[in-house]
């Protein structure tokens, strides 16, 4: 088995999957610790579902780069789920479930209505639950994600203090000077542009198992805002690592693969955490 994956780590296309992979895991787990702590959980689910319904659009009008809809789609509708959440008419869970099944059924008529290949149920197939596409990425492709992740990265490190204190109390933020207003636009756009990114990785579908279980299971462990954090990075790129090395070896679904090793560990932290 060594000597089997060590001929794997030889091939580029590996390589590449596995830095993508790390990028991935550890943008969205610190993005995860602030959805989870501020209730919103299914964000990262819905706008995955919106982000299919806008990959669908770029596919039926025959975009070659359908990044040019689905990233600045998605980072539209998480700024406003995100801004209009408490005060809209249609609020919290209530209107990501609205965006989200509206995208997701109007994505799928229109790959009906107008398919672009023969495959119509395994082109939605791949898209929801992720695909091989992860282990064929070119160079381009890894310089694209990995400058979004550092930029994703690098934003989360100079703001944390301000991300800390709008996650744990926003009234009380905005009330000792805090810009709450810039710092949730920010937010969103990360966010967006995480879950466009992770859709390569593990599916529209699978995403918000990405973005909850490694901060879940660092919750089982830590206190401390900071902890669980870095334990949910560890954790996050971890499952990453070994779901795709796993895949590889197995010849099983990458994204599924990934989300399984999550679950595993989110049992044993359960079950050896401060509770357990």
């Amino acid at each position: 088995m060594l000597a089997e994956l060590s001929l794997y780590l030889s091939f580029p296309f590996v390589r590449y999957a596995l830095i993508v992979s790390v990028l991935i895991a550890l943008c969205s787990s610190l993005l995860g610790v602030i959805l989870v702590l501020r209730r919103f959980s299914h964000l990262g689910d819905g706008l995955s579902h919106v982000a299919f319904g806008a990959m669908a659009a770029a596919s039926v009008a025959g975009l070659k780069n359908d990044m040019a809809i689905v990233l600045p789609v998605t980072v539209a509708t998480a700024v406003f789920l995100l801004k209009n959440g408490k005060r809209g008419m249609i609020k919290g869970d209530a209107a990501i479930a609205m965006l989200s099944t509206a995208a997701l059924a109007f994505g799928y008529l229109m790959m009906n209505l107008f398919p672009t290949s023969g495959n119509i149920s395994g082109d939605v197939c791949t898209t929801l639950f992720g695909s091989t596409s992860i282990l064929t990425l070119k160079r381009s492709d890894v310089v694209l994600c990995s400058a979004l992740s550092f930029a994703v990265l690098l934003i989360y490190i100079l703001f944390y203090e301000k991300i800390f204190a709008i996650t744990f109390d926003e009234d009380f933020a905005k009330a000792t000077g805090v810009d709450t207003a810039r710092y949730n636009l920010l937010i969103a756009v990360v966010i967006a542009v995480v879950v466009v990114l992770a859709m390569n990785l593990v599916g529209s579908l699978l995403i918000s198992a990405l973005l909850v279980f490694p901060v879940l299971s660092a919750m089982r462990l830590f206190a401390s805002f900071r902890n669980v954090s870095v334990f949910a990075a560890l954790i996050s790129v971890f499952c990453a690592v070994a779901g795709i090395l796993i895949s590889i070896l197995a010849s099983t679904p990458v994204g599924s693969t990934i989300v399984a090793c999550d679950f595993v560990i989110f049992l044993l932290c359960t079950v050896f955490g401060r509770n357990g």
